[in-house]
Protein backbone atom coordinates (compact mmCIF):
# COMPACT_ATOMS: atom_id res chain seq x y z
CA UNK A 1 0.00 0.00 0.00
CA UNK A 2 1.39 3.78 -0.57
CA UNK A 3 0.86 5.86 1.96
CA UNK A 4 0.65 9.35 0.71
CA UNK A 5 1.61 12.18 3.04
CA UNK A 6 1.49 15.70 2.20
CA UNK A 7 1.62 18.97 4.14
CA UNK A 8 -2.22 19.76 3.97
CA UNK A 9 -2.11 16.25 5.82
CA UNK A 10 0.26 17.40 7.89
CA UNK A 11 -2.11 20.80 9.06
CA UNK A 12 -5.09 18.74 8.81
CA UNK A 13 -3.70 16.27 10.84
CA UNK A 14 -2.40 18.92 13.48
CA UNK A 15 -5.78 20.52 13.80
CA UNK A 16 -7.44 17.26 14.60
CA UNK A 17 -5.12 15.96 17.12
CA UNK A 18 -7.13 15.37 20.28
CA UNK A 19 -4.88 17.53 22.87
CA UNK A 20 -2.31 20.34 22.49
CA UNK A 21 0.74 20.52 24.84
CA UNK A 22 -1.19 22.39 26.99
CA UNK A 23 -3.86 19.74 27.09
CA UNK A 24 -4.60 19.68 31.25
CA UNK A 25 -5.24 16.01 32.39
CA UNK A 26 -8.30 15.39 34.47
CA UNK A 27 -6.39 13.30 36.67
CA UNK A 28 -4.65 14.64 39.21
CA UNK A 29 -1.13 13.00 38.51
CA UNK A 30 -0.02 12.89 41.83
CA UNK A 31 -2.85 11.48 43.38
CA UNK A 32 -1.23 8.13 44.09
CA UNK A 33 0.79 6.35 46.76
CA UNK A 34 2.58 3.73 47.10
CA UNK A 35 0.08 1.80 48.79
CA UNK A 36 -2.43 2.19 46.61
CA UNK A 37 -1.21 3.08 42.99
CA UNK A 38 -3.55 4.10 40.44
CA UNK A 39 -0.69 5.67 38.43
CA UNK A 40 2.23 3.20 37.24
CA UNK A 41 1.00 -0.71 37.27
CA UNK A 42 3.80 -3.19 36.58
CA UNK A 43 3.84 -6.50 34.82
CA UNK A 44 5.93 -9.78 34.48
CA UNK A 45 7.47 -10.71 30.80
CA UNK A 46 10.35 -13.22 31.18
CA UNK A 47 13.16 -11.26 32.61
CA UNK A 48 11.70 -8.09 31.88
CA UNK A 49 9.90 -6.18 34.19
CA UNK A 50 7.16 -3.57 32.25
CA UNK A 51 5.51 -0.66 33.63
CA UNK A 52 2.66 1.03 32.27
CA UNK A 53 2.36 4.50 33.52
CA UNK A 54 -1.13 7.06 33.94
CA UNK A 55 0.21 10.85 32.74
CA UNK A 56 -3.28 11.52 32.57
CA UNK A 57 -6.67 10.90 31.35
CA UNK A 58 -9.98 13.11 30.10
CA UNK A 59 -13.21 13.18 28.41
CA UNK A 60 -13.89 14.23 24.75
CA UNK A 61 -16.97 15.00 23.26
CA UNK A 62 -17.90 14.19 19.65
CA UNK A 63 -16.90 10.47 19.75
CA UNK A 64 -18.63 9.70 16.41
CA UNK A 65 -16.68 11.91 14.39
CA UNK A 66 -13.33 11.34 16.27
CA UNK A 67 -13.80 7.53 15.92
CA UNK A 68 -16.70 6.44 13.27
CA UNK A 69 -15.89 8.11 9.93
CA UNK A 70 -17.52 5.94 7.90
CA UNK A 71 -20.12 4.45 10.56
CA UNK A 72 -23.64 5.19 10.36
CA UNK A 73 -25.68 6.53 13.18
CA UNK A 74 -27.10 3.32 14.12
CA UNK A 75 -24.10 0.76 13.86
CA UNK A 76 -21.82 3.38 15.76
CA UNK A 77 -25.00 3.56 18.84
CA UNK A 78 -25.12 -0.23 18.75
CA UNK A 79 -21.85 -1.22 19.27
CA UNK A 80 -21.40 1.51 21.68
CA UNK A 81 -24.16 0.01 23.43
CA UNK A 82 -23.19 -3.67 23.46
CA UNK A 83 -20.28 -2.79 24.81
CA UNK A 84 -21.73 -0.44 27.82
CA UNK A 85 -20.52 2.62 26.85
CA UNK A 86 -21.69 5.98 25.41
CA UNK A 87 -21.97 6.85 21.79
CA UNK A 88 -21.46 10.40 22.25
CA UNK A 89 -18.23 10.94 25.17
CA UNK A 90 -15.05 8.79 24.81
CA UNK A 91 -12.72 8.76 27.65
CA UNK A 92 -9.04 9.54 26.49
CA UNK A 93 -6.05 7.53 28.81
CA UNK A 94 -2.13 8.84 27.91
CA UNK A 95 -0.10 6.30 29.19
CA UNK A 96 3.94 5.91 28.14
CA UNK A 97 5.56 2.62 29.16
CA UNK A 98 8.45 1.62 30.67
CA UNK A 99 10.51 -1.61 30.36
CA UNK A 100 13.39 -2.89 32.73
CA UNK A 101 15.19 -5.19 30.43
CA UNK A 102 17.63 -5.99 33.65
CA UNK A 103 20.40 -3.80 32.26
CA UNK A 104 18.53 -0.60 30.59
CA UNK A 105 15.75 1.05 31.75
CA UNK A 106 13.60 2.01 27.96
CA UNK A 107 11.32 4.55 28.45
CA UNK A 108 8.35 4.47 25.49
CA UNK A 109 6.62 8.15 24.91
CA UNK A 110 6.54 11.21 27.72
CA UNK A 111 3.39 11.65 27.98
CA UNK A 112 1.37 15.43 27.53
CA UNK A 113 4.15 17.41 29.34
CA UNK A 114 1.93 18.25 32.73
CA UNK A 115 4.19 16.59 34.93
CA UNK A 116 2.49 13.46 34.94
CA UNK A 117 5.37 11.14 33.59
CA UNK A 118 7.53 12.27 35.95
CA UNK A 119 4.87 11.37 39.15
CA UNK A 120 4.13 8.24 37.45
CA UNK A 121 7.65 7.39 37.59
CA UNK A 122 8.14 7.97 41.17
CA UNK A 123 5.35 6.16 41.56
CA UNK A 124 7.41 3.23 40.06
CA UNK A 125 10.36 4.08 42.00
CA UNK A 126 12.56 5.81 39.27
CA UNK A 127 13.80 9.11 38.70
CA UNK A 128 14.04 10.47 34.98
CA UNK A 129 17.72 10.79 35.59
CA UNK A 130 17.63 7.00 35.45
CA UNK A 131 16.22 6.21 32.19
CA UNK A 132 18.57 5.14 29.31
CA UNK A 133 16.83 5.06 27.00
CA UNK A 134 14.08 7.31 25.28
CA UNK A 135 11.59 5.65 22.31
CA UNK A 136 9.40 7.90 20.68
CA UNK A 137 6.35 5.37 18.56
CA UNK A 138 5.88 8.95 16.65
CA UNK A 139 5.42 12.48 17.00
CA UNK A 140 1.79 13.63 18.40
CA UNK A 141 1.77 16.07 21.45
CA UNK A 142 1.28 13.80 23.59
CA UNK A 143 3.86 11.95 22.91
CA UNK A 144 6.96 13.95 23.02
CA UNK A 145 5.06 16.85 25.49
CA UNK A 146 7.22 15.40 28.34
CA UNK A 147 10.93 15.33 26.24
CA UNK A 148 11.73 18.46 28.30
CA UNK A 149 10.47 20.40 31.39
CA UNK A 150 11.35 24.22 31.37
CA UNK A 151 13.55 24.03 27.97
CA UNK A 152 15.79 21.32 29.72
CA UNK A 153 15.52 17.76 28.92
CA UNK A 154 13.57 15.67 31.19
CA UNK A 155 15.42 12.59 30.65
CA UNK A 156 19.11 13.94 30.95
CA UNK A 157 20.80 10.72 30.67
CA UNK A 158 19.04 9.17 27.83
CA UNK A 159 19.75 7.95 24.56
CA UNK A 160 16.64 8.56 21.93
CA UNK A 161 15.38 6.42 19.20
CA UNK A 162 12.47 7.25 16.52
CA UNK A 163 11.69 6.20 13.06
CA UNK A 164 13.78 8.30 10.48
CA UNK A 165 10.30 8.79 8.43
CA UNK A 166 8.76 10.10 11.28
CA UNK A 167 11.55 12.85 12.41
CA UNK A 168 12.33 13.66 8.52
CA UNK A 169 8.76 14.29 8.17
CA UNK A 170 8.05 16.46 11.43
CA UNK A 171 11.23 18.18 11.23
CA UNK A 172 10.35 19.10 7.62
CA UNK A 173 6.93 21.18 8.17
CA UNK A 174 7.12 25.11 7.90
CA UNK A 175 6.75 27.01 10.76
CA UNK A 176 2.92 27.77 12.06
CA UNK A 177 2.29 23.85 11.94
CA UNK A 178 1.84 22.88 15.30
CA UNK A 179 3.25 19.32 15.42
CA UNK A 180 6.19 20.54 13.52
CA UNK A 181 6.81 23.38 15.83
CA UNK A 182 6.68 20.76 18.74
CA UNK A 183 8.77 18.82 17.17
CA UNK A 184 11.80 21.91 16.93
CA UNK A 185 10.97 22.76 20.20
CA UNK A 186 11.06 19.53 21.85
CA UNK A 187 13.02 16.90 19.77
CA UNK A 188 15.40 18.84 17.69
CA UNK A 189 17.50 20.15 20.33
CA UNK A 190 18.14 16.26 21.14
CA UNK A 191 18.82 14.85 17.58
CA UNK A 192 22.39 14.67 18.89
CA UNK A 193 21.72 12.12 20.95
CA UNK A 194 19.10 10.10 18.78
CA UNK A 195 19.40 7.17 16.45
CA UNK A 196 16.65 6.07 13.74
CA UNK A 197 15.30 2.74 13.48
CA UNK A 198 14.40 0.65 10.57
CA UNK A 199 11.25 -1.82 10.82
CA UNK A 200 12.94 -4.87 12.09
CA UNK A 201 15.55 -2.80 13.88
CA UNK A 202 16.47 -3.34 17.46
CA UNK A 203 16.10 -0.95 20.31
CA UNK A 204 18.06 -2.73 22.91
CA UNK A 205 17.96 -7.07 23.16
CA UNK A 206 14.53 -8.36 22.73
CA UNK A 207 12.85 -5.39 21.62
CA UNK A 208 11.83 -4.66 18.10
CA UNK A 209 10.45 -2.27 15.55
CA UNK A 210 7.68 -3.16 13.73
CA UNK A 211 6.47 -0.55 11.18
CA UNK A 212 2.37 0.13 11.46
CA UNK A 213 2.44 3.14 9.56
CA UNK A 214 -0.76 5.69 9.00
CA UNK A 215 -1.54 7.42 11.69
CA UNK A 216 1.14 8.93 11.21
CA UNK A 217 4.46 8.74 8.72
CA UNK A 218 6.43 6.61 10.66
CA UNK A 219 4.19 5.87 13.51
CA UNK A 220 5.85 2.45 14.71
CA UNK A 221 5.03 -0.46 17.19
CA UNK A 222 7.22 -2.87 19.45
CA UNK A 223 7.47 -6.18 19.77
CA UNK A 224 9.04 -7.04 23.35
CA UNK A 225 10.28 -11.11 23.59
CA UNK A 226 11.80 -12.32 27.09
CA UNK A 227 12.42 -15.89 27.45
CA UNK A 228 9.77 -17.00 25.03
CA UNK A 229 7.28 -14.30 26.41
CA UNK A 230 6.03 -11.98 23.94
CA UNK A 231 4.39 -8.68 24.07
CA UNK A 232 3.62 -5.62 21.74
CA UNK A 233 3.38 -1.69 22.46
CA UNK A 234 0.72 -0.93 19.84
CA UNK A 235 1.11 3.14 20.61
CA UNK A 236 -1.42 4.44 18.55
CA UNK A 237 -2.92 1.70 16.20
CA UNK A 238 -6.42 1.95 17.89
CA UNK A 239 -7.26 4.75 20.00
CA UNK A 240 -10.13 3.46 20.95
CA UNK A 241 -10.71 -0.08 22.70
CA UNK A 242 -14.06 -0.60 21.06
CA UNK A 243 -14.78 1.61 18.16
CA UNK A 244 -11.24 0.68 16.69
CA UNK A 245 -11.00 -2.92 17.57
CA UNK A 246 -14.82 -3.76 16.81
CA UNK A 247 -14.60 -1.88 13.14
CA UNK A 248 -10.99 -1.10 12.47
CA UNK A 249 -12.22 0.28 9.06
CA UNK A 250 -13.73 3.19 10.86
CA UNK A 251 -11.64 6.16 9.97
CA UNK A 252 -10.03 8.06 13.41
CA UNK A 253 -10.09 11.49 12.89
CA UNK A 254 -6.30 11.61 14.13
CA UNK A 255 -4.88 9.09 11.37
CA UNK A 256 -3.36 10.78 8.47
CA UNK A 257 -3.54 8.52 6.02
CA UNK A 258 -6.64 6.78 7.13
CA UNK A 259 -6.47 3.37 4.10
CA UNK A 260 -2.72 2.81 5.86
CA UNK A 261 -4.06 2.94 9.46
CA UNK A 262 -7.10 0.51 8.98
CA UNK A 263 -4.05 -2.01 7.11
CA UNK A 264 -2.18 -1.36 10.26
CA UNK A 265 -4.91 -2.22 13.06
CA UNK A 266 -5.83 -5.11 11.13
CA UNK A 267 -2.37 -6.52 10.40
CA UNK A 268 -1.31 -6.17 13.93
CA UNK A 269 -4.51 -6.90 15.84
CA UNK A 270 -4.68 -9.86 13.42
CA UNK A 271 -1.31 -11.28 14.66
CA UNK A 272 -2.03 -10.09 18.24
CA UNK A 273 -5.31 -12.75 17.79
CA UNK A 274 -4.02 -15.74 16.16
CA UNK A 275 -0.68 -15.60 18.61
CA UNK A 276 -2.53 -14.91 21.78
CA UNK A 277 0.57 -12.10 22.30
CA UNK A 278 -0.95 -9.64 24.95
CA UNK A 279 -0.90 -5.89 24.28
CA UNK A 280 -0.52 -2.63 25.90
CA UNK A 281 -1.97 0.26 23.74
CA UNK A 282 -1.24 3.92 24.76
CA UNK A 283 -4.75 4.99 25.02
CA UNK A 284 -6.34 1.80 26.34
CA UNK A 285 -8.39 1.96 29.98
CA UNK A 286 -5.27 1.85 32.38
CA UNK A 287 -3.54 0.32 32.93
CA UNK A 288 -3.37 0.05 29.32
CA UNK A 289 -2.41 -3.72 29.00
CA UNK A 290 -4.85 -6.56 27.50
CA UNK A 291 -5.17 -9.37 24.88
CA UNK A 292 -6.86 -9.34 21.44
CA UNK A 293 -9.58 -11.93 19.89
CA UNK A 294 -11.38 -11.92 16.71
CA UNK A 295 -15.30 -11.06 17.04
CA UNK A 296 -17.11 -11.08 13.96
CA UNK A 297 -14.92 -9.13 10.64
CA UNK A 298 -13.61 -7.49 13.40
CA UNK A 299 -11.79 -7.54 16.88
CA UNK A 300 -12.41 -7.04 20.72
CA UNK A 301 -9.70 -5.92 23.27
CA UNK A 302 -9.76 -8.10 26.87
CA UNK A 303 -8.61 -6.13 29.55
CA UNK A 304 -5.85 -7.72 31.79
CA UNK A 305 -7.06 -9.06 35.14
CA UNK A 306 -4.58 -10.92 36.84
CA UNK A 307 -2.37 -12.66 34.03
CA UNK A 308 1.27 -10.94 33.65
CA UNK A 309 1.27 -10.61 37.68
CA UNK A 310 4.55 -10.53 38.94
Amino acid sequence: MTIKFTRRAALGSAAALPFAAAATPILAAGAATKANSTIAKSFTLGDFTVTTLLDGSLPRDGAQEIFGGGASDEDFAKVSADNFISPDVAQFFFTPTLVNTGSELVLFDTGLGQGGIQAALADAGVTPDQINVVVITHMHPDHIGGMTTNDAPTFPNARYVTASPEYDFWAAQEAGNRVGDLVAAKVTPLAEKMTFIEDGGEVASGITAVAAYGHTPGHTVYHLESNGQRLVLTADLANHYVWSFAHPEWEVRFDMDKAAATASRRNVLGMLAADKVPMIGYHMPFPAAGYVETRGDGFRFVPVSYQMMG
